[in-house]
């Protein structure tokens, strides 16, 4: 296992390593931590700061939150379908150095109401395109219900999720954090599109 992994997961006092399928299918996509390298280049990036608020689609054990909550001194929120990964994440936050700035919620993400200040969002494929449009639609509810600056990451993006963000006229492309030399070999998606609403 990377050490930089275990290293941040025992500075943070979580446990999110590992791959796990419990639950998943067709629409819902298997747990699997973005590596800590990655969220780095995120924290670095500048686009995240304290007085924003992040939710994290697919939160799995929360190492997201945890991490950028810390780095960045901001609240998170994650979001897990999935109640015994969820239940890890819970535990995490029992322990996690940045708990009190994690909320973690056991919620369907197209169900999830989303809170008027929250204006960050992190995807890591975390479910199908079907459920992205759900979940869009509910980002752009609140949205038109407090006009406010929004970026949304998507980290590893697959095609289809290109395809559908490309299309839709209120997302605006704003860039990419380039995450490809972090990894050995030359594979296009080790990135993270950034779009604005």
């Amino acid at each position: 296992m990377d050490t930089n992994e275990t290293r941040w997961d025992r500075r943070l006092k979580i446990k999110t390593t590992g791959r796990d399928d419990t639950g998943s299918d067709y629409y819902r996509f298997p747990y699997e931590p973005t590596p800590y390298s990655v969220l780095e280049r995120l924290a670095e990036s500048g686009l995240i700061g304290e007085s924003n608020v992040l939710i994290d689609y697919g939160c799995g054990k929360g190492r997201v939150d945890f991490f950028i909550a810390r780095r960045c001194n901001c609240q998170t929120i994650g979001i897990e379908y999935n109640e015994y990964i969820y239940r890890q994440a819970a535990g995490n936050k029992q322990t996690a150095v940045s708990s009190s700035k994690v909320s973690v919620i056991c919620e369907n993400a197209e169900r999830f109401d989303v809170p008027t200040d929250a204006d960050r969002f992190y995807f890591f494929n975390p479910f199908s395109v079907q459920i992205l449009q759900k979940v869009l639609a509910r980002i752009l509810d609140s949205w038109y219900a407090v006009p406010r600056e929004i970026l949304l990451f998507f980290y590893y993006p697959s095609d289809e999720y290109i395809g559908y963000l490309m299309q839709r006229r209120e997302l605006s492309y704003s860039g990419e954090i380039n995450c490809r030399d972090l990894f050995d070999g030359e594979n296009g998606r080790e990135r993270i599109l950034i779009y604005r609403i």
